[in-house]
């Protein structure tokens, strides 16, 4: 009689099965948080997302935990149901967390702790109500086996070595702005408004040279029949 194999697999959750139960305000800002950074590395292998399960403990369930926008260079972008660190053989280089009344036990204590277990290189915490974090946008990188707060600019903004952007609070929104250009990254909308703002310039610039061109064209003609005029009475 041969034995039986039994082959045991592990159920991962796609859903922790609670309720998100955050305000309009603080779902919005992680949207925005996740929608800004993808469109930044689009093209790159680089994996943004957030409000996705990710687990770090093979063969356990139980240990996973929630960013609430996340950012993973060197791996290839595309939608995941949810996130394992030892299928990806990668932790997040950098984690967002948009803090409420809610999660601010869980983003300033317990979430710390455990991406520096993770070994995630960098950690920001942002309030968009300036309720619940003094001051609202804080950052953190790894030295170490710890955090080590990132010390602010002359503005107040904070510099991502891991994003290669500097994060500011501006009127309860989180801005984004390029390192190497200094441009701010713009969301969906404001991104669609500068395109029909550029293009709206392109075509009044063009409408400029064509009448300029037309009427160097008109001079020059003028300038022939003046010539051939001449030309006739001598």
């Amino acid at each position: 009689m041969s034995p039986v194999i039994k082959v045991s697999s592990v159920y991962y959750p796609e859903s922790d099965g609670r309720p998100m139960g955050e305000t309009d305000l603080h779902r919005a800002a992680m949207v925005r948080h996740i929608e800004l950074l993808q469109h930044y590395y689009r093209g790159q292998k680089v994996y943004v997302s957030g409000d996705l399960l990710l687990y770090y403990e093979q063969g356990n369930p139980k240990k996973f935990v929630v960013p609430d926008a996340f950012v993973v260079k060197g791996l290839e972008p595309g939608p995941r149901r949810v996130y394992k660190t030892w299928v990806e053989r990668k932790v997040p280089n950098a984690v967002i967390e948009t803090t409420s009344r809610k999660t601010k036990r869980k983003d300033t204590i317990d979430k710390p702790l455990l991406y520096a277990q993770l070994r995630i290189p960098e950690y920001f915490l942002f309030d968009p109500t300036e309720d619940y974090l003094d001051p609202p946008l804080q950052g953190h990188r790894l030295v170490g086996e710890a955090y080590q707060s990132i010390p602010p600019e002359s503005d107040g903004s904070l510099v991502s070595q891991e994003l290669g952007l500097r994060l500011r609070f501006e009127k309860g929104v989180l801005a984004f702005y390029r390192l190497d250009t200094g441009e701010r990254l713009l969301p969906a909308e404001d991104r669609v408004a500068a395109a029909e703002e550029r293009a709206a310039a392109e075509a009044k610039r063009a409408a400029a040279e064509a009448k300029r061109a037309a009427a160097a064209e008109a001079e020059l003609a003028h300038l022939k029949e003046e010539l051939r005029r001449q030309g006739k009475q001598a």
